[in-house]
């Protein structure tokens, strides 16, 4: 078996990694008290330019075509750095893998290169309702022709960078009378349409800097050519879209539980008991230890998920094991991390109780775990 990275991959890794200790990490403790809104929207832009906004997109849309490993790679770093950033980049490249998928040839060419270069701060992706998250095919989002267009009503929840962004993707029923799941499409939205109206950000426990908000579609007008891939065919477009979207929050989960380890090391390292470093003490290490086994094993699925995803072969099962346990890991990662730190770790100080905190959505978003294990459990019996 053939592990290592190749030239380019090492290349986006190390410009990430290097992004991320100039630019991102010095500003991710004032993004979670509510600060540095522009200067959030300038890494966004930064990064767009260097070509981490759409690594899977193609050279001819303006995207880096790359690969989905560069994609994880990068996605770790800059979770590691600040998770806020983490999740605009990974769902901004969501938004550009579905529309290189299903978007036509004009869709491709009108929204990619502004995905790419950073026109657009970051893209939204708008599929959950109040009564429609782990159970998407229950949406209520209405979409309906009018004319030479459609008019889409309902409303989106929980929709990342919905603040900032500037195209959305959004699914909504077209035909009511479709047996469940069947009758969903799934359209463009720039944020200039008439009827899409933004809410206030949520307050969230953890991942602040990345604003959360309710996204209404009140008689929101769009073109007839807004309508992506073929009528009704929007829940497997959701469907295959979320696999991939898993691969992002799994190495999303991972940097943040890298960076809380490697808090971790260096206090143990520091901090003296009984007149030696707390590192010495056989339970820290063994603590220590089953962290590390915990990160080489997440960031080992992570990648033969990606890898598998890179070679156009079935992934959605290995998306999902990736998902579930890095972001299982990340939460045993952040607690351990906390509790090497003692008292210290609870205190805002220190940065391991903003790793906790960021760490606990990815147990959630982009299907929770109990979803997860039963993608999985239902693909193993399958085969």
């Amino acid at each position: 078996m053939h592990f290592s990275l190749t030239d380019e991959e090492e290349m986006i890794r190390e410009a990430a990694r290097r992004i991320a200790a100039e630019r991102l990490a010095p500003l991710a403790e004032r993004l979670d008290r509510g600060e540095g809104r522009e200067e959030h929207l300038s890494n966004l832009k930064l990064l767009a330019e260097n070509g981490f906004m759409a690594l899977n997109v193609r050279s001819e849309y303006g995207g880096t075509e790359a690969g989905s490993v560069a994609f994880a790679l990068a996605v770790e770093e800059i979770g590691y750095a600040c998770a806020a950033t983490g999740v605009a980049t990974s769902v901004t490249n969501m938004v550009g893998e579905v529309i290189q998928a299903v978007g036509s040839d004009e869709q491709k060419r009108q929204y990619l290169p502004r995905l790419a270069d950073g026109t657009y701060p970051a893209g939204a992706f708008c599929l959950t309702e109040s009564g429609a998250g782990s159970d998407p095919a229950g949406m209520t989002t209405r979409a309906r022709r009018d004319g030479n267009g459609w008019v889409i009503e309902g409303q989106k929840l929980y929709i990342s960078s919905a603040e900032f962004a500037g195209l959305f993707v959004v699914w909504a029923v077209t035909d009511p009378q479709a047996a469940k799941g069947k009758g969903i499409s799934v359209f463009l939205v720039e944020r200039e349409a008439p009827g899409l109206v933004i809410g206030k950000a949520e307050k969230k426990m953890g991942q602040a800097g990345s604003p959360t908000n309710l996204v209404t579609f009140d008689g929101c007008r769009v073109p007839a050519n807004a309508l992506m891939g073929r009528d009704n065919d929007g829940f497997r477009v959701a469907v295959g879209e979320l696999a991939g979207g898993r691969i992002g929050v799994a190495a999303l989960s991972l940097g943040i539980a890298r960076a809380a380890m490697d808090a971790a090391k260096g206090y143990v390292r520091e901090r003296k008991q009984f007149d030696q470093p707390i590192a010495d003490f056989q339970g820290i290490q063994w603590m220590i230890a089953d962290r590390e086994v915990d990160l080489e094993a997440a960031r080992l699925l992570i990648l033969q998920a990606a890898h598998l995803k890179d070679r156009r072969m079935p992934f959605s099962k290995h998306a999902s094991m990736a998902k579930l346990f890095a972001s299982e890991a990340a939460h045993r990662a952040t607690d351990t991390a906390i509790q090497l730190h003692g008292g210290a770790g609870y205190i805002k100080d220190f940065p391991v109780e903003r790793y906790a905190r960021d760490a606990r959505i990815t147990r959630i978003y982009e299907g929770t775990s109990e979803i997860q294990r039963l993608i999985i459990a239902r693909e193993t019996l399958r085969q």
